[in-house]
């Protein structure tokens, strides 16, 4: 096996997938949601469950053709050098983008709610440093890592209940009050917020237990599902339908609002905290985009293009500072870039392999 020394155990797979999805979405999903379809978008994240988990059932099958290749290695197979290379190039720009945006959107949050005073420049070192550290190690450590994630974020969940507090659950009702049509236009607002299940066309071949990755995305789906319907659900009954169109990030005012006897500002803690999340969304990204750019130029080792990322980052702030609004515009293009990566392009390599790859294989013999 290639990947031998790399391998994951299926707890490490479901959480990489779980926490890449959680990620900077959760933050913002509640007021997304309202200003589309109101306090109905609860239900459009669950047909956005549904979509998600059904095409990453087809990658999963789409991987157990090919359990050894990862997505690079699989287009260069179906579609011959020249094309699976420019279609490999398409998926590293969209895995470099996106950590690229979930980097910025940290650096965005951190000055905003923790350390106004700070420069851009000197933040996005700070988070370098342990991105670099985690993400040169491969797979195997970026699973420990998740696994860490985990044991430090337990807590946080539960801690949304203390808002509960003086909560209108009237304002969910009627349930459907808005109607199907605005319901199932917004599922294209939840369906991004799941994206992070394509990073199975990268772990599978790392993955021990591959009889158990169909389970095992169920799982990290349906993580994400419940942890989407909490935080929207208690934002929804915490602020007037009106009110959460005023937050940029709801989450994070939810937390404003739980006073403690010992403690003050609790977002800022949590936040804090929170960023081994989001570094849980970044690095999945970046290492794809790295691996993929090595295995694409023929390097085995995938710390210089890591290195070339993070000269990249270094440099940006000195010349491109994103604000609010053009932050939110680099999530929603992401997000139409995802529709196409993460959703479509599995459908057609499934379709593709069903139809055609077969008759290709037996040119070849």
């Amino acid at each position: 096996m290639k990947y031998a020394f790399n391998q994951i155990s299926l707890i490490q797979y479901i959480l990489i997938i779980f926490e890449t999805q959680v990620g900077i979405g959760v933050l913002s999903l509640p007021r997304d949601l309202a200003k589309a379809v109101g306090t109905d978008g609860w239900i459009s994240i669950i047909l956005g469950w549904i979509l998600s988990t059904l095409v990453s059932l087809i990658i999963i099958q789409i991987m157990n053709k090919n359990p050894e290749s990862t997505v690079f290695e699989l287009l260069s197979q179906y579609f011959g050098k020249w094309v699976g290379n420019g279609v490999s190039v398409l998926w590293i720009l969209y895995a470099a983008y996106a950590a690229s945006v979930v980097m910025f959107s940290t650096v965005y949050l951190v000055k905003l709610w923790i350390v106004p005073g700070m420069r851009e420049f000197i933040l996005m070192l700070l988070l370098i440093i342990p991105i670099y550290i985690i993400t040169k190690h491969g797979i195997r450590v970026i699973g420990l890592f998740a696994e860490l994630v985990l044991l430090v974020s337990m807590w946080m969940p539960f801690l949304l209940l203390y808002a509960l507090k003086d909560t209108h659950w009237q304002f969910l009702l009627p349930i459907g009050k808005e109607g199907l049509f605005p319901i199932l236009s917004t599922v294209k607002s939840t369906i991004l917020s799941f994206l992070g299940f394509e990073m199975a066309f990268i772990l599978y071949p790392f993955l021990k237990d591959k009889k158990s990755a169909s389970k095992g995305i169920i799982i990290a789906n349906s993580l994400s599902m419940i942890i989407f319907i909490m935080v929207t659900v208690v934002s929804f009954v915490r602020f007037s339908p009106d009110e959460i169109n005023d937050y940029i990030y709801p989450t994070l005012n939810l937390l404003k609002l739980i006073q403690l006897p010992f403690l003050e500002r609790l977002e800022i803690i949590f936040l804090s905290v929170y960023l081994f999340t989001l570094f849980m969304t970044i690095i999945p990204y970046l290492y794809a985009a790295v691996l993929g750019a090595s295995q694409l130029v023929g390097m085995e080792d995938h710390r210089t293009m890591l290195r070339v990322v993070m000269c990249l980052w270094l440099i940006l702030p000195f010349f491109y500072l994103p604000s609010a609004s053009q932050i939110n515009d680099m999530g929603k293009s992401w997000g139409i870039a995802g529709t196409y990566v993460a959703y479509m392009l599995p459908i057609f390599l499934w379709i593709y392999g069903l139809l055609f790859h077969p008759a290709r294989k037996e040119h070849k013999q």
